[in-house]
């Protein structure tokens, strides 16, 4: 999936969140972000948009403040800000678009263009859609070249070896043995994680070896439970093998 792509993937993403909330209460809780609300989360996403927009449109070359995507109180009493959400995606995408994929710009980890702001920014709006849609009832829909790029995005930076430094817990992972699989069962997609090195390697595909724990369903469900956003086990999800190996890895990812 391209630049462009991406850069159109926000403002649609953000569009279809739109419809997903249009008659929904801004006080609901959102089950898969404890403790917000929908109205906490709406803000969440508009001032990403925003921050995002500012560091790409300034060409920061450092962390910027990112108050207003952290703190999130408001009047979840009034209706949901179409115009304000569709206003920061927009302008959001515009920014990238000037600036083009590969202009240089702060970014965490050893990213350092705008290519990784349209990318996560693409999928941070697509699972809070997600968790959007679990609060409000509605059903998530989502194409699986933007789900197959989504779970592809986030093996590339939860492999990253730096998350040792930041969380050295998350070497528990590693050893003998333990390997995951995730295969999709309505399209020809897999997933295979490796945890018995140094470090986390994966790929797309399958193993000669069965995976010690394996998890098979489709792909907009192997997206929710990669992104923590559907329990398991769960309605649709077979998990084969190991599932304490499983409960373990979980436990040591996250997406905010």
């Amino acid at each position: 999936m391209d630049f462009d792509r991406h850069c159109a993937e926000i403002v649609h993403q953000t569009e279809l969140l739109t419809t997903d909330l249009a008659t929904a209460d801004l006080r609901a809780p959102v089950p898969s972000c404890p403790g917000w609300s929908l109205g906490n989360l709406v803000r969440h996403i508009g001032g990403g948009h925003r921050w995002a927009e500012q560091i790409v449109r300034t060409r920061a070359t450092d962390f910027l403040p990112d108050d207003q995507v952290r703190k999130l109180d408001g009047d979840d009493s009034a209706k949901l800000p179409v115009d304000w959400l569709l206003e920061g995606a927009t302008r959001f995408a515009e920014t990238l678009r000037a600036a083009g994929p590969d202009a240089e710009v702060w970014a965490p980890f050893d990213y350092a263009t705008t290519s990784f702001w349209a990318r996560r920014f693409t999928h941070e709006s697509l699972v809070h859609r997600a968790d959007a849609t679990l609060a409000a009832g509605t059903g998530f829909v989502v194409s699986p070249d933007l789900a197959l790029d989504a779970i592809d995005e986030w093996m590339e930076l939860d492999a990253l070896p730096q998350h040792f430094d930041y969380k050295p817990q998350k070497r528990e992972l590693l050893g003998p043995g333990r390997t995951l699989g995730f295969e999709a069962t309505d399209t020809e997609a897999a997933w295979f994680v490796d945890l018995t090195g140094d470090v986390i390697v994966w790929r797309r595909g399958t193993d000669p070896a069965p995976a010690a724990a394996a998890v098979r369903g489709s792909l907009t469900d192997l997206l929710l439970v990669i992104y923590r956003r559907k329990a398991v086990p769960g309605e649709g999800i077979e998990i084969l093998g190991d599932t304490e190996l499983l409960d373990s890895w979980l436990g040591h990812v996250a997406f905010a």
